[in-house]
């Protein structure tokens, strides 16, 4: 069997965020042979694929290191991107059936070899800044906002690249409020001149990461919660992860966000231990 590293989110290889995809099954494996290979990788998610019988239409699940996740945006782009560009598969649409329902992934060629995924948006509610967030973080929020999991909302882009929180306690702190796994989001409005509109962190203890370099599901909160507050639906984003950095057109569209970036194959290598 053949699997694939692709950078998604990415302006350039090395940069995004790793996912493994692996080469689309006629059978599901075990879950227990699919959570053991993401382990093993050791990547955000690792994504495995099953046919149907449209050639364009694909099941998908994802696994990080640790358990299988309800969504995860950039390794939905990496598998649109291998089923796409290395398989070379006859469509300019894919669609994947998830836990999350039908993800649609398009090449956007008229954006510059982008690719387009069509999610659900998942507009948060503020809510007061729970016990202990602020000390976990190592700052203060300005205001504190609550979906799938918690977003702080920063004074400024240099406070969001500062932090270096206690994933530990974030993962008690967000499970409590939110009722999720204890994940947290970071963002904040840039420094002028910056090329984007909104500088972003994930912090995903809750799923076995210290933090997630690109994060689609994030994206599905930060679009509607900052269309609302800069007044327009299509946004530039920027998730500051140390080191790599990944990159998200984003709009707004009602119940749906469109996520558009780029992806580069990094590895293309073959599983000598199969299922």
């Amino acid at each position: 069997m053949r699997q694939w590293t692709v950078d998604a989110f990415a302006a350039a290889p090395f940069r995004g965020n790793p996912a493994c995809v692996v080469e689309p099954m006629l059978k599901w494996p075990t879950d227990a042979w699919m959570q053991r290979l993401a382990a093993e990788n050791n990547q955000a998610e690792t994504a495995f694929l099953l046919k149907t019988d449209d050639p364009a239409r694909f099941k998908l699940r994802w696994f990080t290191p640790a358990l299988e996740v309800p969504l995860c945006g950039h390794a939905t782009l990496a598998s649109a991107h291998v089923l796409l560009s290395e398989l070379a598969l006859e469509t300019e649409t894919v669609t994947f059936d998830t836990l999350s329902g039908p993800l649609s992934v398009r090449q956007a060629r008229e954006l510059g070899e982008l690719y387009e995924m069509d999610f659900p948006a998942m507009a948060p509610r503020r809510i007061d800044p729970p016990q202990g967030l602020a000390e976990a973080l190592g700052a203060e929020p300005q205001e504190v906002w609550a979906a799938q999991f918690l977003v702080a909302v920063m004074a400024n882009e240099a406070e969001v690249r500062a932090l270096n929180p206690d994933g530990a306690r974030l993962k008690v702190i967000s499970s409590a409020a939110t009722q999720g796994r204890g994940n947290v989001g970071v963002c904040a409005l840039p420094d002028a001149g910056a090329p984007y509109d909104v500088v972003s962190r994930f912090f995903a203890p809750g799923s076995g990461i210290a933090e997630d370099p690109a994060t689609g599901s994030l994206h599905c909160i930060l679009a509607p919660l900052y269309a609302d507050k800069l007044g327009r639906p299509s946004l530039r984003f920027h998730q500051a992860y140390p080191g790599r950095g990944g990159d998200l057109l984003c709009e707004h569209r009602g119940e749906r966000v469109l996520l558009r970036g780029g992806a580069f194959t990094v590895l293309d290598s073959r599983l000598r231990i199969g299922p």
